[in-house]
């Protein structure tokens, strides 16, 4: 038994992301020590255009979190006005460096920069953030080279929570290529029942209610509430919201869910530190191949 935040005593298991992504952060040190005797030191560039003030913090916390377990990380910072032209030149000087085995690109780019574009000049076996073309296609036949991290995040929150997806009904609410979408083959893969759902779905509040495990990532504070929740379901919240309070919460109603479900991931504190560990874990693997 746990207390909710709403103070009341309740039966849910919380699961702890930054728990468990520091169980993940010392076995990542232990592989990148291992690849050092070896003479191999797992390097991983970010480049950043422009001034977006979460990509900002989302840098520093990668560039931190690579130092910790010893991945020697670049951080390339551009100007809002960077050109095309530039950007690209600086994706082929690191698609040929044999120092860098990751490259990330860090999203949203400036409106005058062709997104598409330059993910898709990545080199597929430094593309550490699984948006190649290539990378997506090995993924949906089950050959992945890497996998996306924040569903790659998902996944490890629920096996490590001993949750099996085999035969369960799973309904993710939120269709975007960086976690609806690659999130859904993934299930698949692993034998689950995926229904996605989106903003135009009609009966969204059925569907939900039938999963077993249900996952929303659409960035709309509060949109799934206790009557959307199976009575002992699991419930993965990605969302990251501020509210009027300027608190940080995700897509769900979590004082008045939390009470309802098996498990449940906070906001702040489930899934985001997940991500950067699976981009850190991308990064060994890409060393580990390449080499």
């Amino acid at each position: 038994m746990q207390t909710c935040s709403c103070g009341t005593k309740i039966m849910t298991k919380i699961i702890d992301g930054k728990k468990i992504a520091e169980e993940i952060k010392e076995e990542l040190k232990s592989d990148v020590l291992a690849l050092g005797e070896k003479g191999i030191v797992p390097g991983l560039v970010v480049i950043l255009a422009g001034e977006d003030s979460a990509s900002q913090v989302y840098v520093k916390n990668k560039e931190r979190v690579a130092k910790e377990i010893g991945i020697n990380s670049e951080v390339v910072r551009m100007s809002a006005e960077t050109s095309q032209e530039e950007l690209e030149k600086i994706i082929l000087q690191y698609n040929v460096d044999e120092k860098i085995h990751g490259i990330l690109v860090q999203l949203p780019l400036p409106k005058n920069i062709d997104a598409k574009k330059i993910i898709n000049l990545i080199d597929p076996k430094k593309d550490v953030d699984c948006f190649h073309p290539e990378n997506v296609g090995r993924m949906m036949i089950g050959d992945a080279r890497f996998l996306p991290c924040t569903p790659a995040g998902i996944l490890e929150l629920l096996e490590r929570s001993e949750i099996s997806v085999e035969g369960k009904n799973v309904t993710i609410v939120g269709r975007s290529n960086i976690v609806g979408k690659p999130l859904a083959v993934m299930l698949i893969n692993l034998g689950a029942t995926v229904t996605v759902c989106n903003s135009k779905t009609k009966n969204l509040q059925k569907l939900c209610a039938q999963a077993d495990i249900l996952i929303s990532a659409t960035g709309r504070a509060g949109l799934i509430c206790a009557e959307m929740v199976k009575q002992d379901a699991v419930v993965i919240d990605v969302g990251i919201n501020r509210n009027e309070e300027g608190k940080l919460v995700g897509d769900v109603d979590y004082i008045r869910v939390c009470d309802k479900t098996s498990c449940i991931t906070p906001v702040p504190g489930g899934v985001g530190p997940m991500t950067i560990m699976m981009l850190m874990r991308n990064t060994i693997i890409a060393a580990k191949n390449q080499k």
